[in-house]
């Protein structure tokens, strides 16, 4: 056994670099920050500048990396430059000038980037009056540091609503919207659709005929799954019970209809949560208020991939830092297939302004071990929860804003939302455009 393990050791030793570079490149960073340990010449191999060029577009992306401003500069190395997208350490927020005219402050509005423009469709504003209009935005082909310029299209709209979802399916161009609550209390069960890829400025908004539907609910959480499938999770039912269901809309299928879809294990029932798409039927949710009023932060992931849907909780190890519970936060897409989680409130409705990432792949990649991990580990590993130093002008502390990601994930867009009043005990609706830059 000793002579095995001995050729061994020797084996590996006369591999050539370009050998050991194959190899390496399929491994984890952790992985390979660990084998850069072991001698002088595997460290000066695991700091080769071309093995972390592809460590930095298998883990961000070629998009990503392209946008990058420094990679084209070379101003850094790129193992300088993968810390740089790991740690999003030049992360800082930009209020955003908004000539008239400009949305009403609102609350529990959709916010959505489709086909190069910002749609904005309802929410709640002063009074509880709930709002029925559609706004759209074109972004910019440079910057959105000078503002963006809002329109409001003269087109058919659903009924006026809050709480309702909206979900961008970007292969047929098409928006889908579920559900809501009136300013009446009442909450609807219907799907409106928009087609995004028209030649007009705007199109209107059709209601969908399907052939089933879910219970009427408002403040639950819709993510696209891709496979034109529309997935839906909780909300807050008629009589104000909160609901565990899960549901998918295929759009697929002649008519489209919803379905229920039965799974061994689901997250416990709630309102104000995120359900957030990380890859083609792989969805993320986090956080949101529980049936008997208690505000969560716990993960979980939904698999549509197998012919027998599964959540999954996601657990963190005990030294991870996390968010505390809350809910009416947003929940963004970011490069890497992370998620970029701002605001929202406690238990006692206390609004935050905190920015954290999370990475679910940093589950995945974690070693199966209790040893703790090595310093290098830690720098250059993928965590669970990491949260983000931010500079510049913030929001208010806030709860249930709109938030889109934009373009490659590189930033993140955030308007309106309830925000304190500092003056009274009372709530303010906010019209304020804040965009969160991730790249330098």
């Amino acid at each position: 056994m000793e002579i095995e393990e001995e050729q061994g050791e020797e084996w590996i030793k006369v591999l050539g670099s370009d050998q050991l570079l194959i190899v390496l490149h399929f491994l984890p960073v952790s992985g390979i920050v660990a084998f850069g340990l072991t001698c002088h010449r595997f460290y000066d191999l695991v700091s080769s500048d071309s093995l972390w060029a592809r460590i930095c577009r298998r883990e961000w992306g070629d998009a990503v990396v392209d946008a990058w401003p420094n990679s084209r500069l070379r101003k850094r190395s790129w193992k300088q430059l993968y810390a740089e997208m790991l740690f999003c350490g030049a992360v800082a927020w930009h209020h955003l000038e908004q000539p008239d005219p400009l949305p009403l402050g609102r609350a529990s509005h959709s916010m959505i980037n489709a086909y190069g423009k910002v749609f904005v469709f309802g929410g709640g504003c002063e009074g509880g009056t709930a709002l029925g209009d559609t706004w759209i935005a074109p972004l910019p082909s440079n910057t959105l540091l000078t503002g963006i310029h809002w329109q409001l299209p003269r087109i058919q709209n659903p009924p006026a609503r809050f709480g309702h979802s909206c979900v961008y399916l970007e292969d047929v161009g098409l928006l889908v919207l579920f559900g809501g609550i009136s300013d009446t209390g009442t909450r609807y069960l219907d799907t409106w659709i928009n087609d995004t890829t028209t030649t007009a400025a705007a199109s209107s908004w059709h209601l969908l005929p399907v052939s089933h539907s879910p219970l009427a609910r408002g403040a639950h959480a819709c993510c696209y799954a891709g496979d034109k499938k529309v997935v839906v999770f909780g909300g807050i039912r008629n009589d104000g019970a909160r609901l565990h269901d899960t549901w998918v809309l295929d759009l697929s299928q002649e008519p489209p209809s919803w379905r229920e879809v039965a799974t061994q294990a689901s997250p416990c029932a709630r309102s104000g949560h995120t359900l957030t798409r990380i890859a083609t039927n792989r969805m993320v949710l986090f956080g949101g208020r529980g049936a008997h009023f208690e505000v969560l932060n716990d993960v979980w992931l939904l698999s549509l991939q197998d012919q027998r849907p599964t959540w999954t909780e996601l657990s963190r190890t005990i030294t991870d830092e996390a968010p505390s519970p809350r809910a009416g936060h947003s929940a963004s897409i970011i490069f890497g297939n992370r998620i970029l989680i701002f605001g929202g409130e406690d238990a006692r409705r206390t609004k935050k302004r905190d920015v954290w990432v999370l990475d679910p792949e940093a589950v995945a990649a974690a070693a199966p071990s209790s040893s703790s991990p090595t310093c290098s580990e830690k720098n250059y590993g993928r965590k669970f929860w990491k949260k983000l130093r931010v500079r510049g002008q913030s929001p208010s502390r806030t709860s249930f804003h709109g938030a889109c990601s934009l373009g490659t994930g590189h930033a993140v867009l955030v308007f309106g939302g309830m925000v304190d009043d500092p003056s009274s005990s009372g709530i303010v609706f906010n019209s304020g455009l804040f965009l969160l830059q991730l790249i330098p």
